[in-house]
């Protein structure tokens, strides 16, 4: 059982990666610091370091947090899909379920919203390429256990997720430029790009 002092640490690391977030979104990453999030919690520099590594990590936890649950929800898919097939619902049940994930932490608007500070933001842009990576190895070896092949000396498990992640990674560019910066945007454009990964792999693009 939760004891008082785990639900007050708890509260207290919310409300500094709430207040992280709104600062980056609403005055920018670069010129937002640590003494800035801890002063509008109330709480010293010291604290803040008790929590996160730095501002990076506190501007990436809650993408940290959508990525987890994708990941075990691959590796919840029914074995009867197909790799992509997979991939694929489970990018849509992360979609579907986001509020369940992240809403009790930070409201999901705030959420999207970081999307864009990232994409604006080199160093966090660079460290979420980089993360992205570590996970694409991480989603492979997933793919090759639950189709029982070997990671390294199949290249399909790598291959159909570096075709998925790169839909998703333009998706994320696409969707974050765009206008319509809602969740509906973002869910349909996943599905559009997924769509249609067939036939730009295998078809003519010439048109008559």
């Amino acid at each position: 059982m939760e004891t008082l002092r785990e639900r007050k640490k708890q509260r207290t690391r919310e409300a500094l990666l709430r207040t992280a977030l709104e600062l980056f979104t609403t005055q920018g990453y670069e010129t937002t610091t640590v003494d800035d999030i801890a002063a509008a919690v109330d709480v010293s520099q010291r604290t803040f370091f008790r929590y996160f590594a730095g501002k990076e990590e506190a501007a990436l936890a809650i993408q940290d947090m959508t990525v987890a649950h994708f990941v075990e929800t691959v590796r919840g898919r029914p074995p009867h899909e197909a790799p992509m097939e997979a991939l694929r619902q489970s990018v849509l049940e992360g979609w579907d379920t986001l509020n369940d994930v992240i809403e009790s932490v930070v409201p999901v608007e705030l959420y999207l919203r970081m999307y864009r500070v990232v994409e604006s933001t080199p160093v966090l842009l660079a460290a979420h390429l980089r993360r992205s990576a570590e996970i694409e190895e991480a989603i492979a070896h997933i793919l090759a256990e639950r189709e029982g092949v070997d990671v390294d000396t199949d290249p399909r498990p790598r291959l159909a997720v570096a075709v998925f992640g790169g839909v998703m990674r333009l998706t994320e560019r696409q969707w974050s430029g765009g206008e319509d910066f809602s969740l509906d945007a973002m869910r349909a454009l996943t599905v559009s790009y997924l769509e249609q990964v067939g036939s730009a792999l295998s078809e003519s693009w010439r048109t008559r």
